[in-house]
């Protein structure tokens, strides 16, 4: 009697105690849901062509393009187009690495002037200890974005090896992996050391080693190395409150920080791979990365302070390698995102419910990705729906708002000026040829009694120069779709003379890779034959 009356106790505890331990089964979003998710975020965000992909167990669940590729052509977005996918190439350069590891060609903590001699950073210690995992992990004392005008928004003058040969003159700003500083010329590094190791470049090691194993028959590492141009998206920019077609970046040597141009159906292989510990193949049996190297890719390694409130219930986030790690409802996710000019991207896997998400977009409103990653995802992890679309449009308008009426003051005082005409600036005084020791020579020069600003190795970087006050001027890009209007300030020296300058983002929501704040300019006297003369027109 005894045990028959507590064998149903014993059970029901037992119930209970699994229910505690174990998640909640995961929802699911109908496609005809994702489809009207879709609709909404690219009218509310302005763009004009999204592809997404679901992963879950293994299988596709939804793979779609909406919209056009191109506001131009009008060409139907599907699963196989094409987008540069930008920083979401990291994974695959931490991956490359891993493989070179598991073959003991190469290891984490190998120190970097090992393979690459010539590699300098800001002090001798920090060289001599800097290793491959500190490429990886964006704890390197540089700033944000340290370096980035070598490589954004134009850089065609220069090359793989000025990038090293530069990075000893980016100042530090903190302590040697004390702090989350992100980081992209690191990762170019990286892929130079994969050079190095193999005797061919990061771009033929990674489509060899990884893409084509995959079958990811369409997917190449820059842009300059697509054989097949079609279905391939155009980049757009809301530019002065119009939705335009702006120039494409594609800077080959800067590939392994960036340079990858994929589809949602390319892309759904990688997850797929990566979800079942590195196996791949219609029955699973091929290996491409060991379940060990996407441990090490997954695990902590950089703090990243989180202070924010998440409906996820997010408490910790860290960077592993080439990925992003936090905690959402309970489970680990790992995400990345990517941006070039025109197009931004999401990646985001939940590996304990096996899921994975893609979404990728040829405008570079990153809240169109947020929207709709964010609604997927709580469907999937059972949470009450919530409307992304709404609340993320509604956080826009009120930063953009702010960030327009910061700007629009310092534009008013600047038309002020020269309404009123107090502009009568004597030029002369400011014009000359300036370098900083890492981006090179810039000249400011007039013509037809206006100033202009011109960079030497970035010749994209090219404006007028409008007098604010004091000695500091505003240079107005001739390329809107920058957003990066820049203030320019002339530093006198200790006789007075204005020998010096110093620049600064005028706008809040400049992208971090205008680093205008980390250049330090002063003037010169003679020209480097080598340098590429200005363009006037």
């Amino acid at each position: 009697m005894i045990m028959i009356k507590s064998t149903p106790f014993l059970f029901l505890v037992a119930l209970l105690w699994l229910s505690s331990v174990l998640p909640l089964r995961a929802q699911s979003i109908s496609s005809q849901e994702i489809d009207k998710l879709v609709e909404r975020a690219m009218t509310s965000f302005q763009v004009p062509g999204i592809a997404v992909a679901v992963v879950k167990d293994g299988k596709v669940m939804h793979m779609k393009g909406y919209g056009v590729n191109s506001i131009s052509t009008g060409e139907k977005t599907n699963e196989h187009t094409l987008f540069g996918v930008a920083s979401n190439t990291k994974a695959f350069t931490a991956a490359s690495l891993g493989l070179l590891v598991e073959e003991g060609k190469i290891k984490w903590d190998d120190k970097v002037v090992k393979y690459i001699p010539e590699f300098r950073l800001y002090n001798d210690y920090v060289t001599e200890e800097f290793t491959i995992r500190d490429l990886l992990t964006h704890r390197s004392g540089l700033g944000l974005g340290a370096g980035d005008l070598m490589l954004f928004p134009d850089g065609n003058n220069f090359t793989a090896d000025d990038l090293i040969r530069n990075m000893q003159y980016l100042k530090s700003v903190s302590a040697f992996r004390s702090k989350f500083d992100y980081d992209n010329l690191l990762y170019i590094i990286a892929g130079e050391v994969v050079a190095r190791v193999t005797g061919t470049s990061w771009s033929d090691f990674t489509e060899t080693r990884i893409l084509q194993p995959l079958g990811m028959a369409r997917s190449v590492t820059s842009y300059d190395r697509l054989q097949d141009l079609s279905n391939s998206i155009d980049a757009h920019a809301m530019v002065e409150g119009k939705l335009k077609i702006i120039d494409r970046y594609n800077l080959p040597f800067g590939a392994a920080a960036g340079g990858m141009y994929t589809s949602v159906h390319d892309l759904s292989k990688w997850l797929i791979m990566l979800m079942h510990g590195g196996r791949y193949g219609d029955d699973l049996k091929q290996r491409l990365l060991t379940q060990k190297v996407i441990r090490e890719q997954w695990t902590p390694q950089t703090v990243i302070p989180y202070n924010g409130k998440s409906p996820f219930n997010t408490h910790f986030q860290s960077y592993g390698l080439g990925w992003f790690l936090s905690d959402v409802k309970g489970h680990k996710e790992v995400s990345h995102t990517g941006g070039l000019p025109g197009m931004v991207s999401q990646v985001t896997m939940l590996p304990e419910l096996n899921l994975g998400i893609i979404v990728l977009t040829n405008q570079q409103n990153g809240q169109a990705f947020r929207s709709i990653t964010n609604t997927i995802k709580q469907a999937y992890l059972g949470m009450e729906a919530h409307d992304w679309v709404t609340e993320l449009k509604q956080e826009e308008d009120k930063y953009m708002a702010e960030a327009t009426a910061y700007t629009d003051k310092i534009w008013d005082d600047v038309n002020k000026v020269l309404k009123e005409k107090k502009s009568k600036v004597a030029f002369d005084n400011y014009v000359g040829t300036f370098e900083d020791k890492w981006f090179g020579h810039i000249e400011i020069f007039k013509q037809k009694n206006k100033l202009y600003f011109k960079s030497f190795r970035s010749p994209r970087l090219q404006g007028e120069m409008l007098y604010y006050k004091d000695n500091t001027f505003v240079v107005k890009w001739t390329d809107r779709s920058f957003e990066a209007d820049a203030f320019v300030v002339f530093v006198p020296d200790q006789e007075g003379k204005l020998s010096g300058i110093n620049m600064k983002a005028v706008s809040p929501l400049t992208d971090f890779s205008y680093d205008f704040h980390d250049l330090d300019f002063t003037k010169v006297q003679v020209v480097p034959h080598s340098s590429v003369a200005p363009v006037r027109k």
